[in-house]
């Protein structure tokens, strides 16, 4: 109880030092407080306080400390003025990086969910014309400024995010999975690519995947998109738009894939986690169109050393959107195929779809661990 206790109190002391900070607001010139200060002798204190104080059975508080001190470090570090940018900058955020912020700071979030905290003060949605309150998630589109006298939090509650922004600003990165960093490994290869929005490298890792988008991405793992794109045949649905034609008739011709009536392939229906999975496994070899019962896809996907139990549990969890379709197939990339003594970059590698330095490239972009 008295290690509770202490552990509590220092929360606690955490909580009111981010008050003091928010309150006080110093710039780069005469920070409250030097960063130095702050991430080597304090930072170190707390962590050396908070791990004698927490036995294995606190972890989960341990764990809800160290989101409260990230938030305590990123308010401090945004009054310390660490970036500044005259012009609205355009970032792609994973989930729980933070961007903080003092008086001045403006806010637009293109794609994803964003929330703001901040302890006093306040922040105006300027397109509303109205303050909002600490919690708040932003509305798309919205332009919001951080008023006087006040340091905000702006954390991406989300897989990813899209966000413009401009003033006085600090980026505390989470260690979440990077599904940016990912999308851009499988551009690299060749193997996936983005849309025509014109904001986060038209990645739209936010939305939920078309069925001919994860058609699409299905030849593309195959290392077959060459000859896809080079198909001539025809195929029966009146629903397929023109740039997505020759990978639908390659697909129906190889059986790869059907569509959801004789004349319609669905082209805009959006995808489900068993179906991307089921094409997952068709790549690598542990199923085929023969396979019509695909709701245990993640199932004997984890039974194939495709996924991990980890990761089927999150990826049932949630709604299933193009950053978990990025997700998938890269990690499909390590998988042993099925009967082979090698995985399916390997293979793509001796098809010459790219190179092992090429691969190396991509793959180094990614620091973040698998879920």
């Amino acid at each position: 109880m008295k290690k509770r206790t202490c552990f509590l109190l220092l929360i606690f002391a955490g909580i009111l030092f981010l008050g003091a900070v928010s309150a006080a607001g110093g710039d780069a010139g005469d920070p409250l407080i030097s960063l130095s200060f702050l991430k080597n002798t304090f930072s170190s204190g707390i962590d050396r306080s908070v791990d004698g104080a927490l036995e294995q059975s606190d972890q989960a508080l341990l764990n809800d400390a160290n989101t409260q001190w990230n938030k305590i470090l990123a308010v401090a570090e945004a009054n310390a003025g660490s970036e500044h940018t005259a012009v609205f900058q355009e970032n792609r955020l994973k989930q729980n990086d933070i961007l903080s912020g003092p008086t001045g700071l403006q806010v637009i979030v293109l794609a994803g969910s964003v929330k703001t905290e901040f302890s006093s003060g306040s922040v105006v949605d300027v397109t509303a014309g109205a303050e909002i309150s600490s919690g708040s998630t932003l509305s798309l589109n919205h332009r919001y400024l951080v008023a006087e006298n006040t340091t905000a939090l702006f954390t991406a509650a989300s897989k990813t995010a899209v966000v413009d922004y401009c003033g006085t600003y600090f980026l505390s990165l989470s260690a979440s999975a990077d599904y940016n960093a990912m999308a851009s490994a499988l551009k690299t290869l060749t193997l996936f690519r983005g849309s025509d929005t014109g904001f986060g490298q038209g990645f739209d890792l936010e939305r939920a995947p078309t069925r001919t988008e994860a058609l699409v991405m299905l030849i593309r793992l195959l290392g077959e998109e060459e000859e896809a794109l080079a198909c001539t045949a025809s195929h029966p649905f009146r629903d397929v738009d023109p740039w997505a034609a020759p990978y639908v008739a390659y697909a129906y011709q190889k059986g790869y894939s059907n569509g959801v009536s004789a004349d319609m392939f669905g082209s805009s229906v959006s995808a489900s986690v068993q179906m991307y999975t089921e094409f997952i496994l068709r790549a690598l070899g542990y199923s085929s169109t023969a396979q019509t019962d695909i709701s245990d896809a993640l199932t004997r996907a984890v039974s194939c050393g495709v996924i991990t139990g980890s990761e089927r549990a999150a990826l049932e969890s949630g709604d299933f959107v193009r950053a978990d379709v990025v997700y998938l197939s890269y990690y499909a990339l390590e998988a042993v195929l099925s009967g082979e003594p090698f995985t399916l970059y390997e293979k793509l590698i001796s098809d010459g779809i790219f190179t092992s330095s090429d691969y190396r490239r991509a793959t180094a972009l990614v620091t973040t661990q698998r879920i």
